[in-house]
């Protein structure tokens, strides 16, 4: 299989590269891009040195799966023209996730949108807090049925990229050298504070990554009237996103029957210790490929109820970006 990276030097690029090298699918041979500045740059893979091209459509012809993570602005102009050479394209951006008759994919959740499609598909990656979020409620709803779901994350600065992460940093440092910190990637300082939206505004108090979850979710579970109330939330964290759910299911069940099905299911790892220092925390989770989850309980005085409880943790650039997106290309051989 011959598959290319574009934006291969950025953040989500090299970790789509390195779960690449530990990737089931043994024969790939691998082409990089990125921008002009970045063209030259010498990546390895499986031993071997690469160097990185700046992007031209016409280096494309004759790969069959393009990784894209150069960003919703270069996906939305150039993924097409990607595509109509016969290449699949996994989009990472928020280009293509809500276009119709374009799938949105956790392999673990919804597989089957990846049947029957044809050479030059293109397929969205979907936003790093939908996808460990749908990865936990998949096993309630396959064994209870969902009807509403309420989230607040917990995301780290990593999701604005390496801007976010410098900025955090930086913040840090002036703060012990009693000096005011500097803003310009967010509004206020990200250093020891908390930031309680993400995104732009749009006029009814929602922002725009909580549209994302709610649209999203609706779609990987096609439940297009399901209740989704979500808050999101910047935190002082470098790596990792955390949320905390609540899920209304359909019947009452017990925390056990919870724990039962999320334990079953392909994708999560359950903490099921009710242990403060045994609980999964960005420190931990940092670096794995997978989501987990910990604190699953009902409704307090309630052995049994529609309502339940929960706390999941996933890498934001793992399994929130490259590792699913790797798994997608996987997914389809």
């Amino acid at each position: 299989m011959k598959v290319a990276i574009i934006g291969a030097t950025g953040a989500v690029g090299r970790e789509m590269l390195s779960d690449l090298e530990d990737s089931k699918i043994k024969d790939i041979q691998i082409g990089f891009f990125a921008s002009q500045r970045s063209a030259g740059e010498m990546l390895t893979f499986r031993g071997r040195s690469f160097e990185v091209k700046a992007y031209q459509l016409n280096e494309l012809k004759g790969f069959d799966v393009c990784l894209l993570s150069a960003g919703g602005a270069f996906s939305k102009q150039n993924a097409k023209a990607i595509s109509e050479l016969g290449v699949t394209v996994i989009d990472n951006s928020s280009a293509w996730r809500m276009t119709e008759n374009v799938p949105l994919v956790v392999p673990e959740v919804n597989p089957k949108a990846l049947s029957g499609l044809p050479k030059g598909s293109i397929i969205a990656n979907p936003n790093c807090s939908t996808i460990q979020m749908v990865v936990a409620l998949k096993p309630l709803l396959d064994a209870f049925g969902i009807e509403e779901v309420h989230v607040s994350t917990y995301q780290s600065v990593s999701g604005t990229g390496q801007k976010g992460i410098k900025e955090l940093a930086n913040q840090v440092e002036a703060s012990f050298k009693f000096s005011e910190p500097k803003t310009q990637v967010y509004a206020q300082p990200i250093a020891f504070n908390i930031l309680p939206a993400i995104d732009v505004l749009d006029g009814h108090g929602h922002c725009y990554e909580e549209e994302k979850m709610v649209r999203e979710t609706r779609k990987i579970f096609a439940l297009p009237n399901l209740v989704v109330l979500a808050t999101t939330v910047r935190v002082p964290v470098y790596h990792c996103h955390g949320e905390a759910v609540s899920v209304k299911l359909s019947r009452k069940i017990s925390r056990k029957e919870a724990i039962a099905a999320m334990s079953s299911f392909v994708g999560l790892t359950m903490h099921l210790e009710d242990d403060h220092g045994s609980f999964p925390t960005p420190r931990k989770v940092a670096g794995d490929r997978g989501v987990h989850v910990a604190r699953v309980r009902t409704p307090i005085d309630q052995e049994s109820s529609p309502w339940i409880q929960f706390w999941v943790v996933a890498d934001n650039l793992k399994k929130g970006a490259a590792t699913n997106a790797v798994q997608i290309l996987e997914a389809m051989n």
